[in-house]
């Protein structure tokens, strides 16, 4: 994945924006090819021509984002930029293997594990937002009843006139 800068760029944020952009496009890349990485190369182009690169590999193969941006990030860290002008960075996925070949841990975090969900369209197969049944009840049935509080349900000891547990 290549991306160069329409100027060059002293730009922190806008460098990191380019990168993330190049770490989405490689991990939709490798996983609609069915493959992961095994390490990731980095390579940044300064004005004047000079250019440097480093690689660097992954714990475990992996073609998803966070694997994928928390490496690039530690390579454009070692770079220790700072005032160079770069026009152009690079990023490729280098020793690459199937993905059915990777194992799969199995993860208590739900939140990481959704964000490795496929962001994909859906296909003609799958039914879309639009289409997919509604998962509400019909309007015709009645609305739950709201729960009670703790004092007219007998439970509470703020009011002990009406507690039965007194």
């Amino acid at each position: 994945m290549r991306h160069t800068f329409d100027r060059h760029t002293l730009d922190g944020a806008a460098v990191r924006a380019a990168l993330l952009d190049l770490i989405v496009q490689l991990g939709l890349l490798l996983r609609g090819r069915g493959q992961a990485a095994r390490a990731l190369t980095l390579c940044l182009r300064f004005a004047g021509g000079t250019s440097w690169e480093r690689t660097r590999r992954l714990a475990k193969p992996s073609a998803h984002e966070d694997d994928l941006r928390q490496l690039a990030y530690q390579l454009m860290d070692a770079a220790g930029l700072q005032r160079g002008r770069l026009t152009g960075l690079v990023l490729r996925g280098e020793d690459l293997v199937d993905a059915d070949q990777v194992a799969e841990q199995i993860s208590l975090d739900g939140a990481r594990e959704s964000r490795w969900s496929p962001s994909r369209p859906p296909t003609g197969s799958e039914p879309s937002s639009a289409t997919a049944p509604s998962a509400r009840p019909p309007s015709s049935a009645a609305p739950p009843e709201p729960r009670q509080p703790a004092w007219r349900r007998g439970c509470c000891s703020t009011r002990p006139a009406c507690c039965r547990h007194i």
